[in-house]
């Protein structure tokens, strides 16, 4: 079997290779980078024969579909402007795949990729990925789902890398057009603006207690149509205090929008230019901790009563872990799981399918715990006494 791993070597992607090497068993592992040079001193790193690197430019569209029916699974690591054209080219050349987030126009594919009996999972790294399979976990215990309220805080640098900062700025930016459909409730998505629903939830003790307000996330947006019975889907998450008060401050600014401004002679939009600067400045990829936390939140009921399972995750720090590794591998990871399952044939279905509906809860969690993320289960009985 052979896998080719897109941006095999970027700030994430390099972690899905690096767990790759380490705990897979395909039989070649191929870095597919822009920047092959990271991607040789990625191979030099591992020492692994089994990996090796070879040129990719994610505008090929025509050197994609040369390229991937040469692998079994397309494990596609690059920023989520290219998560459709990616996923079209697996159905279309009829090879397995996987993203890190998801672009609802991937699921229009379902039905073709379905008639070709193969598979693509959007959405496998942290939040949506992990996440997503903490609720299918509590599906699989309780006769029904009424609510899910999930909750992130990742813990990193403004700037690790082009894509992450573009997602940061994607989140406060109040003009985008996700944010007319923010969290589902009572059969319709709602809207809500940048910093609103605020919530205190703690998460494990390298983050602890953090607000966090709504985002407009892929699990708000699978998570419905996986669970009709579902009453409400909402996803809220948070950065680092420095990292919300900067984004804030720049949002009510009025900096984060896309009306153009002459900078120099040269016409921008607003959030372009605010872009470019933060990406250029050196304090942007400095963080004091790296980490990922997560709890979700899913009530429903079992043999009449109702019921609330809460899972949180664990991991090394970063002294353990290796600085920023202690939040890349939380998205990384996953993404590699996911690519193995898939290998193995460890899936529950065909078709373009959201992780819930993908993979099986007790195998994906167990190999987290090997590589030592740990989720952790809370059930109890919801009531009220008369």
């Amino acid at each position: 079997m052979r896998a080719l791993v897109l941006g095999g070597a970027g700030a994430v992607a390099k972690e899905t290779t690096r767990d790759l090497s380490h705990y897979s068993d395909f039989e070649e592992i191929v870095i597919a980078e822009y920047n092959v040079e990271a991607g040789e001193a990625l191979a030099a790193e591992l020492n692994d024969p089994r990996v090796k690197v070879i040129f990719f430019d994610a505008n090929d569209e025509e050197g994609m579909r040369q390229l991937f029916p040469q692998f079994d699974v397309v494990v596609n690591g690059l920023p989520y402007k290219y998560d459709y054209i990616v996923n079209k080219v697996c159905v279309d050349v009829g090879v397995n795949g996987l993203d890190l987030s998801s672009d609802d126009p991937q699921f229009a594919l379902h039905e073709e990729a379905k008639k070709k009996g193969m598979i693509f999972v959007p959405g496998v790294g942290a939040t949506p990925g992990t996440t997503n399979m903490m609720v299918r976990r509590a599906a699989e215990l309780l006769d029904r789902i009424e609510s899910v309220d999930i909750y992130f805080a990742a813990f990193r640098s403004l700037a690790p890398s082009p894509g992450l900062l573009q997602t940061t700025l994607w989140e406060f930016n109040p003009e985008g057009e996700d944010r007319k459909e923010v969290y589902y409730e009572d059969g319709k998505w709602h809207p809500a603006p940048p910093l609103s629903g605020e919530k205190v939830v703690r998460f494990h003790d390298l983050i602890g207690e953090q607000k966090v307000y709504y985002v407009p996330h892929d699990e708000a947006n699978t998570l419905p149509h996986s669970y009709p019975e579902l009453r409400r889907a909402a996803v809220r998450g948070c950065f680092p205090p420095h990292v919300m008060d900067l984004m804030g401050a720049l949002m009510r600014a009025g900096m984060l929008t896309t009306t153009p401004v002459r900078i120099q002679g040269q016409e921008m939009a607003a959030i372009d230019a605010v872009r470019d600067i933060l990406w250029h400045l050196p304090i942007c990829k400095e963080n004091p901790v790296w980490a990922y936390g997560l709890v979700v939140e899913v009530l429903g009921e079992r043999n009449g009563r109702r019921v609330k399972c809460t899972y949180r995750n664990q991991h090394p720090p970063q002294e353990e872990w290796g600085g920023e590794s202690a939040y890349f591998k939380n998205v990384g990871i996953p993404l590699s799981i996911g690519a193995q399952l898939i290998a193995h044939g460890q899936t529950l279905g065909v078709g373009v399918l959201p992780p819930e509906q993908a993979f099986p809860a007790e195998p994906f969690f167990a190999e987290l715990a090997r590589r030592g993320i740990i989720v952790h289960e809370e059930i109890v009985e919801v009531g009220t006494i008369a």
